[in-house]
């Protein structure tokens, strides 16, 4: 389940809502680090990687200079307040914008989660790859900086 919900992050998700974003991180229980384009990442002055608080999957889109963060939540779960300052930390060096994004298989398992998905960020479903829900705030899928 873990492994086709990041599959279908990289081929249903990222060409709708990251078109011309390039996948430089991709994480695995098992293999922490499926894809790490290491030079990407200290091209963005992001030197510290920490598997463990990284997501599931980690796009870049050079034209627009943003990260998105993709938590897969069939593995270590939702993209949470805590999550967020996590990886807040580990990029407060970094060039880029981040966009954080928690990726369900279903609507069901998005219930399971939703009261504790952090605020400002993106929730996409793998059944309806086509449509986005956005939690609050003032603007829609880019960094907050």
């Amino acid at each position: 389940m873990h492994n086709e919900l990041q599959k279908a992050i990289i081929e249903e998700f990222a060409p709708r809502f990251a078109q011309g974003a390039e996948v430089i991180y991709v994480g695995d229980t098992i293999n922490k680090s499926l894809v790490l384009d290491k030079k990407r990442f200290e091209e963005l002055n992001f030197s510290v990687i920490v598997h463990d608080k990284m997501p599931d999957v980690v796009l870049y889109h050079p034209q627009k200079n943003w990260l998105y963060f993709i938590e897969a939540v069939t593995s270590v779960g939702e993209l949470s307040p805590k999550r967020i300052i996590e990886i807040e930390q580990m990029t407060k060096k970094c060039s880029a914008g981040n966009i954080f994004v928690t990726a369900f298989p279903d609507i069901k398992t998005y219930k399971k989660f939703a009261g504790s998905l952090a605020w400002e960020t993106e929730v996409w479903l793998s059944e309806l790859p086509e449509h986005m829900i956005h939690l609050n705030g003032d603007k829609f899928m880019g960094p907050r900086k």
